[in-house]
């Protein structure tokens, strides 16, 4: 889509296709799943026997946006005919009740003064009345001050036009300046991959703004929709659960100066910790990516959105690197923006990953982070509010005894005897 509307050029298109050339087609082998997201970011939804119609005329303004353009066109173009014509039989029929449509001899007497002159036919009204509502004024006719009606309707027709040209102004500003369109710019990896990084599987895409404007306060949120089944046995078909987004700041906001990799690890706390290369393959999600900001030079807040499906996530891949240093400047090099190469990889899932390494689910974190261990009593240690029992297997980073340096030479100490020496140190000050 990008490459035929000419915003990349054509080596993108033809690296795209050689790209789905080399990588394996699974959407061939079994028939295509419902997403909810296209990969356009429109909205695959269809609404269904809504009986409350009536609700989309009460935001007429909203509804006139949301028309594709040949329908708000023929609304318009409608609405100025009618209009038009509406007034025109009005100032006719003023002009057959005052009389001022019977012939007349020109070389008579002159008759009354006419509610407005030059009107002779139904032509000649509809003419005046496109003159007065689109304030054209060629001079030829002209309201006189013989009918009060006349002016009033004059009024009335000028009120009506103005409020027309209003509406219609701000329609077709809005569907001009609407915020998908800068959307059309922000591009995103047609798929994504599950590769490792720091020894713990990742799932990874790229995204990337072709223009030079900025996208200020760009956050990105990540999505699955699966259908789950709660204790209960009540099933929903829709599930939304969010993903955090791999941020040392804790947030997802990003700075959007060149393409980048978005990552989410694959950890206990994620939707995808029981994800495998083969459950992959016949899991039923989609992973919705949303993408929000502000465009620094309309100052109007865009979204962003895309998808993807199981067919769309390659395991095991890792994406090329597109950014180099040229001549004291980063140049980005958008003919490799989806191109992945292989990476070895475990099958397993995180979870069975982290069964193989010995980790448990809820000692997980304790076990990882083995550090400022204290006396907890005799029996045991103590850390964070967590008590192992010393009859348990201790982990690495508590050992039995510890080497302590004294008078040049090396000690070996138990911890029983640090405890209890101590406790006398203690006790001692306590009697003196």
């Amino acid at each position: 889509m990008l490459a035929r509307k000419g915003l990349l050029p054509d080596g993108f298109l033809l690296t795209r296709l050689a790209e789905d050339q080399n990588q394996p087609n699974r959407s061939h082998s079994r028939s295509q799943r419902a997403r909810f997201i296209t990969k356009s970011g429109s909205c695959n939804v269809a609404h269904k026997n809504i009986r409350e119609q009536g609700r989309f005329l009460q935001d007429v303004f909203t509804t006139m946006v949301d028309l594709k353009w040949h329908y708000s066109l023929l609304i318009f173009t409608s609405a100025f005919l009618c209009s038009w014509m509406l007034f025109a039989m009005m100032w006719w029929l003023m002009a057959f009740a005052h009389g001022d449509l019977e012939p007349r001899d020109p070389a008579g007497e002159p008759g009354p003064v006419p509610c407005v002159t030059a009107i002779n036919s139904f032509t000649s009204a509809f003419l005046f009345s496109i003159e007065v509502q689109v304030t054209i004024g060629f001079g030829g006719r002209m309201v006189t001050e013989e009918c009060p009606l006349a002016i009033t309707v004059l009024i009335v027709q000028n009120i009506l036009g103005l409020i027309i040209n209003a509406v219609m102004l701000g329609c077709v500003f809005m569907k001009t300046a609407q915020a998908n369109r800068r959307a059309e710019t922000l591009i995103f990896s047609r798929n994504a991959v599950i590769a490792p990084r720091n020894g713990r599987p990742t799932l990874m895409f790229r995204v990337g703004d072709l223009r030079k404007s900025m996208i200020i306060s760009a956050t990105i949120q990540l999505q699955v929709i699966r259908r789950t089944v709660t204790a209960e046995g009540e099933v929903i078909p829709v599930c939304q659960l969010d993903i955090q987004v791999e941020n040392p700041l804790r947030s997802n906001g990003i700075f959007l100066v060149s393409p980048l990799i978005i990552s989410h690890t694959m950890e206990r706390v994620s939707p995808l910790y029981e994800l495998s290369a083969q459950s992959l393959a016949s899991d039923d999600l989609e992973i919705i990516v949303i993408l929000e900001g502000v465009v620094e030079t309309t100052g109007i807040t865009m979204q962003a959105r895309t998808s993807y499906t199981p067919d769309e996530i390659l395991w095991g891949r890792r994406f090329v690197s597109i950014l180099t240093e040229e001549d004291g400047r980063y140049c980005v090099d958008y003919s490799k923006f989806g191109n992945t190469v292989p990476v070895r990889m475990s099958s397993l899932s995180a979870k069975e990953l982290d069964r193989t390494r010995g980790v448990q689910e809820g000692e997980s974190e304790a076990q990882l982070q083995g550090w400022g261990l204290v006396r907890a009593g005799r029996g045991g240690f103590r850390r964070g509010g967590r008590t192992w029992d010393s009859s348990a297997p201790q982990p690495w980073y508590a050992p039995s005894e510890t080497p302590v340096e004294q008078r040049g030479q090396k000690k070996t100490v138990h911890l029983e005897v640090i405890g209890r020496q101590v406790e006398d140190d203690g006790h001692r000050d306590t009697t003196d």
